[in-house]
């Protein structure tokens, strides 16, 4: 199994740099040998050798047969300490910046590729808006208005008598209450401004390690396209300096000229582009934008509450309360319209810095805020709360907002679609609006679990809003109604379950035949043995069923969505008394939905903080949780910059590096060897490369997601000409996969213009069907992982290395890495 596996001797000396895949790796697994040395990069992502390859540069006969094995490890990116286990408060926000990057291949529509990346920021905002207002609605409505009214209440917890209206202390008032409980939201969107700001200064901040400071030249058909020249302004790829981004350019996916030269080709798509992995500005934009969003959320909430008694009550300070709600309205549209007006800047590297308008804005914000906790603070005599807190019709106009945003991101999504677009598109282009719908779910989820769980602690044992004997406290009447479509939501997901189970059980008897064929195993057939090998490749085309499934929740969320909006306003009530009246088996139906709902919205909720918990404890389920962030965090902060930061923005400079450092100071070949996600890394540095380096490495991949996964659900940048033009601007590559690999699979490469195919034959799992004298003991069913444990690996490197150029003697630079001592170690 070990990568070093001699290769055919050719070409002199050769490196070979492994990059493995999700849920991280050792290096003492990646090169076979315990000991190992890291000779660049830090604790969180570096570059290991074994021990006994430390001077390889400086002994280059050592290796005429086999390249230099050099691993690196990055698994750290995703999953560190224990605070990583927070990241799980961001997954809405993850799974919603994911629709930015899903949008269809445009060529000539920069006015709909703005729009869309428009729309999506929209999306991410009013998720930093619904997470702001959920916790309002648990500090300021159930806990502070609600309970401390109620003797009830007060009486049960004794650790909020100190609020209680009925014992009239200096905090019982109910101004002086809401403005205590305000510190609950304030500090939790200071806790993601935080987050947000620390993972940008580990991430996007840091400058990447290249000399691309040049704007990169058009090609002629995209300049006369987009008009946005230099200084230009107002349109969405255009930064402060007057560069243009990705969305402000006619073809915001096709690939640009790049200014390294001839090379194999001279075509750089969006992943190459210098600015790509360089996301400083907008992420700093976008945080000051959320965060002064959520401050807003906070003041809104006090000053709709208290404005609302001032206007009611003779001698009240209407005016004052009027003007703060003005001040709160002003800013929220300064909000939207720094969130509006420019996205990505990818064609320069961005090194300004925001300007006072938007560096200020998160702390005018917060000042806007203190000032109307004071308001709120102030004596007001004879005033008391009861019911919900006004204001709580928030949510159904945040819900409303969020499908008509969804709504028109698929409008556009189906107006970028172009003719003879790939057949293999996840849901025909509308991934991202899907997957945005997705976000929009999985936030009401996490806010009204929240609600309805403290609710229900709240409650005792009665049901919130039913009117059962307790002290009735009642979360906004739309969270109970989206509780209660949750069972009908998993009823309507059974039914493509089922379809799928039976489907994957006939697929698996139909693959018998084919499994015995492959083996030629007609003389030794084992039908229990086949039956194994059969279901593991059906199983794998699961894979291919994920549009089905995310399509299906997607449209059900949306449609059951707006069921609940009109219910909750229509009725007026929660589902279990809107029916009061009606047959007694919808009512009982109704009743039950809710119960079930709210018990499950509940349970889900105990779940996500238990899962965080033991993440936070135990190494084993951060790195658990890593996987997830390792699919998820791939790419670059675009629309909310609360989300998990992209660890490709410090993988792919630190690939590059090693790449160009390694092909200049020995003037070796290179073969960069990915499996699963880190193929995905491979391919992006690859990107990055200048074209005199791209010339000398060789890709190989195996495991790899890069058509199945990312082409199907990112086309704009990992479709089929993505994918082609990729292979023209590497020296070779080769692809393998197996039929029982659940995540990887061919990359449907053809050949051309006198390049064979991408991808391999495929690669039989398991290696020997039966018992043999080369394997006398049954081999294991592999699917995704220990690709080098099969003999075709090293093969197919040695043909790859082949394949390349001879090495070119290089005069050794005085401050090169291959200098600084035999490890190759910066004395840094």
């Amino acid at each position: 199994m070990s990568p070093a596996t001699p290769a055919p001797e050719s070409g002199g000396a050769a490196l070979e740099l492994l990059v493995h895949g999700v849920g991280g790796a050792t290096p003492q697994d990646m090169l076979d040998d315990p000991r190992t040395v890291r000779i660049t990069g830090d604790r969180t992502a570096a570059m290991h050798r074994r021990a006994e390859d430390l001077d390889a540069e400086e002994h280059p006969e050592r290796y005429a047969a086999r390249p230099v094995p050099e691993a690196y490890v990055w698994s750290n990116l995703t999953s560190g300490d224990g605070a990583r286990a927070l990241w799980l408060l961001l997954l809405p926000f993850m799974v919603a910046n994911l629709a930015h990057w899903m949008r269809p291949p445009a060529q000539g529509r920069p006015g709909l590729v703005r729009l869309y990346g428009v729309l999506v920021r929209l999306v991410a905002l009013t998720l930093t808006v619904l997470l702001t207002a959920a916790a309002c609605e648990v500090a300021l409505d159930l806990t502070a208005w609600q309970c401390a009214a109620s003797t009830a209440c007060t009486d049960s917890y004794s650790w909020l008598g100190f609020l209680s209206e009925a014992r009239g202390g200096w905090w019982s008032a109910p101004g002086r209450r809401l403005a205590l409980a305000a510190l609950v939201p304030t500090l939790l969107v200071c806790l993601l401004w935080y987050l947000s700001n620390r993972t940008w200064s580990a991430y996007e901040a840091q400058r990447p390690p290249t000399g691309y400071d040049d704007p990169v030249a058009e090609p002629r058909a995209a300049t006369a396209a987009a008009p946005a020249t230099e200084g230009s302004t107002g349109t969405e790829g255009s930064g402060t300096d007057g560069s243009t981004g990705s969305e402000g350019s006619a073809d915001a996916d096709s690939a640009d000229r790049g200014d390294d030269g001839p090379g194999p080709v001279g075509a750089r798509p969006a992943l190459g582009r210098p600015g790509f992995w360089y996301g400083r500005r907008l992420v700093a934009r976008l945080r000051a934008a959320h965060a002064a969003a959520g401050f807003l959320t906070v003041a809104a909430a006090l000053a709709t509450a208290t404005a609302r008694h001032d206007v009611t009550t003779p001698g009240g300070s209407a005016l004052l309360g009027r003007a703060l709600q003005a001040a709160v309205a002003a800013l929220a549209v300064l909000v939207l319209w720094v969130v509006c007006r420019r996205g990505r800047s990818e064609r320069r590297l961005d090194l300004r810095v925001e300007r006072a308008l938007v560096s200020w804005l998160p702390g005018v914000s917060l000042a806007l805020l203190a000032l109307t906790a004071l308001y709120a603070g102030w004596s007001r005599p004879g005033w008391t709360s009861g019911g919900a807190l006004p204001g709580s019709v928030a949510f159904g106009g945040l819900t409303l907002a969020q499908g008509g945003l969804v709504v028109a991101l698929g409008a556009v999504a189906v107006l970028l679609q172009r003719p003879g677009r790939d057949a293999r598109t996840a849901l025909c282009g509308l991934g991202g609006p899907a997957v945005a719908m997705l976000a929009c779910a999985l936030a009401g989820v996490m806010s009204g679990g929240v609600a309805q769980r403290v609710a229900d602690w709240l409650d005792g044992p009665a049901t919130p809003g039913m009117g059962d004997a307790g002290p009735r406290i009642v979360p906004p009447v739309l969270l109970s109604w989206q509780a209660s479509v949750i069972p009908v939501l998993l009823l309507l997901l059974l039914v493509p379950a089922v379809l799928l189970a039976v489907r994957t059980v006939l697929a698996g008897r139909r693959l018998h035949a084919q499994v015995e064929a492959d083996y030629d195993a007609a003389d030794e057939r084992d039908p229990v043995r086949t039956g194994r090998i059969a279901a593991g490749r059906a199983r794998a085309l699961l894979t291919d069923s994920a549009p089905v499934l995310v399509g299906v929740v997607s449209g059900a969320t949306l449609l059951l969505g707006a069921g609940s909006v009109a219910g909750a306003w229509a009725s007026g009530n929660v589902p279990g008394r809107a029916f009061d009246g009606a047959h007694p088996a919808i009512a009982s139906l109704a009743t039950a939905t809710q119960a079930i709902g709210s018990w499950m919205i509940g349970f889900g909720f105990l779940l996500f903080v238990t899962w965080g918990r033991r993440a936070y404890r135990d190494a084993s389920a951060r790195r658990t949780i890593g996987i997830l962030w390792d699919v998820g965090t791939f790419w670059p902060r675009a629309a909310h910059p609360f989300a998990p930061p992209c660890y490709a923005e410090r993988a792919v400079p630190d690939l590059t590096w090693r790449m160009s450092s390694w092909t200049r100071s020995t003037g070796g070949r290179l073969v960069i060897s990915g499996h699963s996600q880190g193929s995905v890394l491979a391919a992006a540095a690859v990107w990055q490369l200048p074209s005199a380096t791209r010339g000398r490495v060789a890709l190989l991949t195996y495991g790899s997601p890069l058509e199945r996964l990312y082409g199907r659900w990112f086309p704009a940048y990992f479709g089929p000409e993505a994918l082609r033009a990729l292979n023209r601007t590497v020296h070779c590559w080769t692809n393998l996969y197996r039929a029982t690999d659940p995540i990887g699979g061919p990359v449907r490469v053809p050949a051309e213009d006198g390049r064979p195919a991408v991808d391999a034959a495929v690669l039989l799992d398991p290696v020997a069907y039966g018992r043999t004298r080369a394997h006398p003991l049954p081999e294991p069913i592999l699917g995704h992982s220990d690709y080098q444990a099969d003999p075709a690996f090293a093969h197919r490197r040695g043909a790859l290395l082949d394949r390349l150029p001879p090495a070119v003697p290089h005069q050794r630079e005085p401050n090169s890495t291959a200098n600084q001592g035999s490890s190759g170690r910066s004395s840094g």
